[in-house]
């Protein structure tokens, strides 16, 4: 029996808990759904990510000016994805910072990720017709790009350690604290959506210098906050075995001249059994497997995913 397409019947409403990480230091998760933070500075916030629509981020805003009435002066994007960028209209911030390759993606493919995203993933879509528009960072940077939060607060440091979910996935390090927002760079116990990543250096260099932080709170894309250094640690090993069973399976597949339906097959075999739990596992992995295909088949930038190709592959692989 064919599944439901990605995750348009899962339509129950997710308990969201805010969590005070550090003095000013604040996180928002929602049983597997993306998750969003806020930094103090000494007269201004730093807010990561947006949500899908400017009416969920509203929501999110409404939580956390029970602790805070700074306004945001910076919103941070970690990457281009529709669900974690649409909702940036409600922030009001001055300032919107993204790397240089995520404002490059919104050029060439955000119109096309919103309509797919939104059509995976229809309850995170509420309100659809309050977003205004694409999102455009205003402030794009190509490495590091450092904010004083002022005072005694110490410095917040936005990285990007190389290509791995996207080409433009960045992270938001507090070295006072220790505490990273990885983005969809690290995932707890939340399965990876990788249908827009270059696997191979995710799996290696880039989650080797994110681990090389020593981070020791890990707000992930989603998922819990992990606390602690082993925590942390068990984040990022997570993370990275998810991506190095995938290589080997659909790599294994490709070399004895299989399909590609044969390597999603061997590929959900090999994770179920640790990773099936995970909220929208089923959901990501058709197309995670598809972009895994063609990176290894020399295909070097991810297709561009449009709401009929989801339809497809989705038939192809989960039909």
């Amino acid at each position: 029996m064919a599944k439901p397409f990605a995750s348009s019947q899962d339509t129950a409403a997710k308990e969201q808990t805010l969590e005070v990480l550090a003095d000013g230091v604040y996180a928002l998760t929602a049983e597997g759904d993306p998750n969003v933070g806020a930094i103090e500075g000494e007269d201004f916030l730093v807010c990561f990510e947006a949500l899908a629509t400017p009416v969920a981020a509203a929501k999110w805003l409404a939580k956390l000016r029970t602790h805070t009435d700074k306004p945001v002066r910076y919103l941070v994007l970690s990457h281009y994805h529709a669900v974690r960028v649409l909702g940036a209209s409600a922030f009001d911030a001055d300032v919107i910072v993204a790397h240089e390759n995520t404002r490059a993606l919104v050029a060439e493919r955000g119109m096309q990720d919103w309509a797919s995203e939104f059509a995976r993933m229809p309850r995170l879509a509420e309100a659809a017709d309050s977003v205004p528009g694409l999102t455009w960072p205003t402030l794009t940077f190509s490495d590091r790009l450092t904010i004083d939060l002022g005072g005694d607060r110490g410095d917040l440091v936005l990285q990007y350690h190389g290509r791995g979910h996207t080409e433009g996935d960045i992270t938001a390090w507090l070295p006072r604290h220790k505490i990273l927002f990885a983005g969809d760079l690290v995932e707890s116990e939340a399965a990876l959506y990788t249908g827009d990543a270059f696997h191979r250096e995710w799996a290696t260099s880039t989650l080797d210098r994110i681990g090389a932080l020593g981070a020791e709170q890990l707000v992930g894309g989603r998922g819990d906050v992990s606390v602690g250094r082993a925590a942390t640690d068990a984040a990022i090993t997570k993370t990275r075995g998810f991506l190095e069973v995938m290589i080997r399976e659909v790599g294994a597949v490709q070399q004895r001249g299989g399909t590609l339906k044969e390597a999603f097959e061997a590929t959900h075999a090999a994770l179920v059994d640790d990773f099936g739990s995970w909220p929208i596992f089923e959901h990501c992995l058709p197309f995670d497997v598809s972009r895994l295909w063609d990176e290894l088949s020399g295909i070097e930038r991810p297709i561009i995913w449009t709401a009929e190709r989801d339809q497809e592959v989705w038939a192809q692989l989960q039909g």
